[in-house]
């Protein structure tokens, strides 16, 4: 994770990693809001991770903001041309109780 509590960059680890990383950072302390980024391929595990915490483990969250994108990354090693890599943002909030 990074200095920002709140946000949760989603790569290469299993869906249950973040799934920790989201119910020990609302259970820390007074988080209420929880902003889940990931791009390309990552994208579906942020999705599988968001439905996870909700339907298993913290009930009263609920998604409140979706936000999607693309970002241009710079090229690969030998190749020439920049690319297009599809972005997502998910906001995930506790319900006030």
């Amino acid at each position: 994770m990074t200095e920002n509590a709140d946000v949760i960059f989603v790569g290469n680890k299993p869906p249950m990693s973040y799934v920790l990383a989201i119910i020990t950072s609302l259970s820390s302390g007074n988080l209420n809001e929880i902003t889940l980024k990931a791009r390309g391929q990552a994208i579906t595990t942020a999705v599988d991770v968001a439905e996870i915490a909700r339907n298993r483990f913290v009930k009263d969250l609920q998604v409140s903001k979706i936000t999607i994108g693309t970002a241009e990354m710079p090229p690969r090693e030998g190749e020439n041309k920049s690319r297009m890599v599809s972005t997502m943002e998910i906001t995930l909030s506790k319900k006030p109780s």
